[in-house]
């Protein structure tokens, strides 16, 4: 009883960590966002990261309300739809008309269309007893997507030997995030949780190698902050 006491308890510890670093995570973007309101336009920078961050929001909080005990990820994921929400809303208002097109084309299929589907496909036509487990693999399947979704900014860095549009400060608190959310799924006993949350620390791994030596000095400034 002591042993599961304690492994509660660190759930909620390595939770609440992980919500206030996920906050930060989320808030990341912000200067971009003032840059985009100052200049009045979207420049180079896509909407991709966004709607797919928004997209797997929206999924995991479906996971957690329909999992008993997942306070802590209906928190962070609840304001992960609010923040992502806003980032799109004002892209969609500074993007230059074709820019705004294929972005309302992708909030339609994506976050309308592919999470309707999903959202019938467990909820009516899959039994209640495997449910959650079918959706925390589909949420762990997209994770893949959220984490990739920065790997066009990667290699515009590589083509250009620029780092203007890395994204230093999300690298960092998303590899810090992962840390949490890694050490909370492991408590809880969720895999899903766990494996999603690894992801970003081996895609980053796996494409070190192949940024440029600003970019590599960078981003092992930050990491070497943890």
């Amino acid at each position: 009883m002591a042993v599961l006491a304690d492994h509660h308890s660190l759930a909620v510890v390595f939770g609440i960590l992980g919500n206030i670093i996920s906050v930060l995570v989320f808030l990341a973007p912000v200067p971009t966002f003032c840059r985009i309101y100052k200049k009045k336009s979207t420049e180079s920078f896509q909407s991709l990261p966004y709607q797919v961050a928004l997209f797997s929001c929206m999924l995991w909080l479906y996971y957690a309300l329909i999992k008993k005990g997942a306070f802590l990820l209906i928190t962070i994921n609840a304001f992960g739809c609010v923040v992502e929400t806003i980032y799109i809303s004002m892209f969609l208002a500074y993007a230059s008309k074709n820019s705004r097109m294929s972005a309302m084309k992708l909030f339609i299929s994506m976050n309308l269309g592919l999470f309707s589907f999903i959202l019938i496909l467990t909820h009516f036509l899959l039994k209640s007893s495997i449910r959650v487990q079918v959706l925390g693999w589909i949420c762990v399947a997209i994770s893949v997507s959220v984490f990739a979704a920065p790997l066009n900014i990667m290699a515009r860095v590589i083509r250009t030997k620029s780092v203007e549009f890395m994204p230093f400060t999300l690298s960092f608190f998303l590899t810090l995030s992962a840390v949490m959310w890694f050490a909370y799924g492991l408590f809880i006993k969720d895999l899903c949780v766990a494996v999603s949350s690894i992801l970003w620390d081996t895609i980053y791994l796996l494409f070190r190698p192949s940024l440029s030596l600003e970019a590599t000095n960078r981003l092992i400034l930050f990491c070497c902050c943890l």
